[in-house]
């Protein structure tokens, strides 16, 4: 258990340091979404690591393209990730794609935005960047998307299917977890000293 808490005091550091590599260069948002991009480089690295030692085990990591069950339900992101989402998506899609995409965010906040609590976390409705299975922003995808691995997709069709039922829950894997929230929570730490005060949104919130 040390050991863990070592890994998320580091973690935690190399994100407030990021954040504070971007507010002294200017605070701007190239600057910003340099070292965003530095800490998912960072996240997908750990990601990897893990992907390899699991193999190593005889384990598995069962996430893939075209298993999309945990791309219907609320994700939740900071606003300087949704920011870098939203710069992503302007940049590399036609209009047609960013009106499909606004459509569709529309349509899921109209099917969320009035609920709360367990009604809201347990709603199923297909993220707006969801096609045929995948992401087409998945280089830009936020922090809570590439920390969400399972080691059973089966977990993840079950609590697709039956959210509501409390012993019905994805296999996820902690360590990454943990370690990539610490690593925003030091990210957004450094903003706050600096007089940003980031918010959380879902995906769809944003993209309207």
């Amino acid at each position: 258990m040390q050991e863990i808490g070592n890994f998320e005091k580091a973690f935690y550091n190399d994100g407030f340091q990021l954040g504070l590599k971007a507010m002294e260069s200017g605070a701007d948002e190239t600057a910003l979404f340099s070292a965003i991009q530095e800490m998912y480089v960072a996240i997908d690295g750990l990601n990897d690591s893990l992907s390899v030692l699991a193999r190593q085990q005889g384990q598995s990591i069962e996430c893939k393209v075209g298993c999309e069950w945990c791309c219907h339900q609320p994700v939740f992101a900071l606003d300087y990730e949704l920011d870098y989402l939203k710069d992503f998506i302007n940049n590399y899609f036609d209009d047609e794609t960013k009106a499909e995409i606004k459509e569709k965010a529309e349509r899921k906040q109209n099917k969320l935005g009035g609920l709360k609590d367990d009604a809201l976390l347990n709603a199923k409705s297909p993220c707006p960047l969801l096609n045929e299975g995948a992401c087409i922003a998945y280089e830009a995808r936020p922090m809570a998307c590439r920390i969400y691995l399972s080691s059973s997709v089966k977990s993840c069709l079950n609590f697709y299917n039956v959210p509501d039922d409390k012993n019905s829950y994805p296999a996820l894997l902690d360590f990454p977890m943990r370690l990539g929230r610490m690593m925003n929570e030091g990210f957004k730490s450094a903003l706050k000293m600096n007089g940003i005060v980031p918010e959380e949104f879902r995906i769809e919130e944003k993209l309207i």
